[in-house]
């Protein structure tokens, strides 16, 4: 299980920690807040029984109906229906919406509340303020449609909540990931100014493990060195890395060494720049390579 684990990459990782908190964090902002629940009620037109302004209905629905958008918001009107919404007029007003249904006669009128029952009286009484309105009058007049009014809930809407916490994921690992490769792993600065305290001023390559040209690379160093090749680990937990890279390296022959130092990715190279400052007089850094 830890060779797994340790076969993954850190960026990769890196990545998919990240994406998850973000995916997290959003879920529980989302989830967190307080459930919201929406009444709805129809208010449907029709004519005056026995009014002798009927042919002139269908003009007087139409020119009118328009007007019960901003009727809902009328102070008289929230006056009216606060009490039972258990809101200020005020508040009330932020709430409610109204929708109408093109050539119908027909208007949606909904209010959102805290709790079902607040949203549901709140929808009635508000319908019920704006039929007392007659604002069709003479020709025509409004009334309730529902005998009950639809109440659902409305927040927090899981399935949204959910698909924004995947993309707020897949955004933060992409992230994450295009972020690792721009400066990977902290970067050369730490690596360089490690080799500078340990005394080495010359330009030393600077490889990663799993770059898959690593191996090529080093080959190609090594031959132009001319010498045995030494893979150094700075650290004990690096012996395995450092095996296989050595596995894979021409066997020169001659005086000295060529030395690979194998080291920990990150920021802090004290263990590197103690094992290059103890090195024999003969033998060459010639790469650096970042596990």
């Amino acid at each position: 299980m830890n060779d797994l684990v340790a076969k993954i990459p850190r960026t990769a990782a890196l990545s998919v920690v990240v994406a998850l908190l973000a995916g997290a964090l959003v879920l529980v902002i989302g989830l967190s807040r307080g459930t919201e629940y929406q009444g709805r009620v129809s208010l449907l037109a029709g004519p005056v029984p026995g009014d002798s302004a009927g042919p002139q209905y269908g003009e007087v629905v139409s020119l009118t109906l328009p007007a019960l958008v901003e009727l809902a918001r009328s102070p008289s009107v929230l006056r009216a229906a606060a009490p039972a919404s258990g809101y200020t007029p005020d508040e009330l007003a932020a709430h409610v919406a109204v929708d109408l249904v093109p050539a119908s006669g027909l208007a949606r009128l909904s209010v959102r509340a805290p709790s079902a029952e607040r949203a549901g009286a709140a929808a009635t009484a508000l319908g019920k303020a704006m039929i007392s309105t007659d604002l069709l009058a003479p020709a025509a007049k409004l009334r309730l449609l529902d005998p009950r009014p639809d109440v659902v809930a409305v927040a927090p809407d899981a399935a949204l909540v959910t698909g924004l916490a995947v993309v707020g994921a897949v955004a933060a690992g992409l992230a994450t990931a295009t972020l690792r490769r721009l400066n990977p792993r902290g970067g050369t600065g730490p690596v360089r100014r490690a080799l500078a305290a340990a005394g080495i001023r010359r330009p030393v390559a600077l490889l990663r493990e799993d770059d898959p040209a690593a191996a090529d690379r080093l080959a190609v160093l090594c031959r132009a060195a001319g010498r045995p090749v030494r893979v150094v680990p700075v650290r004990p937990d690096l012996a395995e890395t450092a095996a296989k890279l050595a596995a894979g390296l021409p066997d020169e022959r001659g005086d000295g060494a060529s030395v690979v130092a194998v080291a920990a990715a990150g920021r802090h190279h004290g263990e590197l720049t103690a094992a290059v400052a103890v090195l024999p007089s003969d033998a060459v850094l010639v790469a650096v390579v970042l596990a």
